[in-house]
């Protein structure tokens, strides 16, 4: 048996000049692009117009992006970036923070069915938290091949030893653990909305996903490393730390869009205007 596996992987894929491709940034690109892909068939699953679909992208693209960078900032390093400003823009080093990007994706998701959709917040809700489940995972892995966000020590035998850290012993691989939870939750919300029809049930779907991201991330937090020092009189006050203290208002919200969608009625939308194209002669029967 292995007693640890030596860590010691390159965050960098390749460097063109001063242009570095990083394992995290590709995890994002193709969480993206996979997850464009699903809510497309999603939206032709259902006929919603195809052009929301480049304006909803934009919106989770930008919210993830912003919200996460600043949720690190404000939630966990807020006395490190207030005296070094520039450092913000710095995404590719790392410093994401996943409830962040959770709050901002809300906030943009509420503005595009106001603005954009017309329909009931839970409509887009429903759909865009089963790719975001992949986007999760992956970017775990990603943060495997930063060598960061890791557990305690432990001499359980797939323990990982981060060289790169200077560690010398291993320590549990938690960027692993919460990976898999992701992608178990991401293969659960896919059957439940192609193979179960739960999308008729408002907010069912974007509840599992709130339960199914931030508990996993509140119960791994106890063999996770704090990521501030911070985090250290957390602990000793409340017994928790700022990651699990920030999980439980999103567990409690999933608990309650649960019952409240098993306790509504089912619901089907319909749209004026289908995914698929107008053909020529529909056009021209207009002029």
């Amino acid at each position: 048996m292995l007693s640890a596996i030596v860590w010691d992987a390159s965050p960098v894929i390749f460097s063109l000049g001063p242009v570095s491709v990083r394992w995290y940034g590709l995890a994002f690109a193709i969480g993206f692009i996979v997850g464009y892909d699903i809510v497309s068939r999603m939206f032709r699953h259902e006929g919603a117009p195809e052009r929301w679909l480049g304006i909803l992208l934009t919106y989770l693209v930008v919210a993830t992006l912003v919200g996460s960078r600043l949720g690190h900032v404000f939630f966990y390093e807020w006395d490190y970036y207030s005296a070094h400003p520039s450092e913000i823009l710095k995404i590719w080093e790392g410093g994401l923070a996943s409830h962040g990007g959770t709050l901002a994706n809300i906030i943009g998701l509420f503005i595009f069915s106001w603005c954009v959709s017309k329909k009931p917040a839970s409509w887009t809700f429903d759909k865009i938290v089963v790719p975001v489940a992949l986007v999760a995972g992956l970017i775990r892995l990603g943060n495997l091949m930063n060598s960061e966000i890791y557990g305690t020590y432990t001499s359980l035998p797939w323990g990982f030893i981060f060289v790169r850290n200077g560690e010398t012993l291993p320590a549990h691989p938690t960027q692993l653990y919460e990976a898999g939870c992701y992608f178990i939750l991401f293969a659960v919300l896919m059957w439940m909305y192609w193979k179960r029809n739960a999308e008729e049930r408002p907010w069912l779907i974007t509840g599992v996903f709130f339960i199914g991201i931030f508990l996993p991330r509140f119960l791994i937090e106890y063999i996770k490393n704090n990521q501030v020092e911070s985090e250290y009189n957390l602990i000793a006050q409340y017994g928790m730390n700022l990651g699990q203290m920030l999980s439980i208002p999103f567990i409690l919200l999933g608990v309650f869009l649960v019952i409240w969608a098993l306790v509504h009625p089912r619901q089907h939308w319909d749209f004026p205007n289908r995914f698929a194209p107008e053909d020529s002669s529909s056009k021209a029967s207009r002029k």
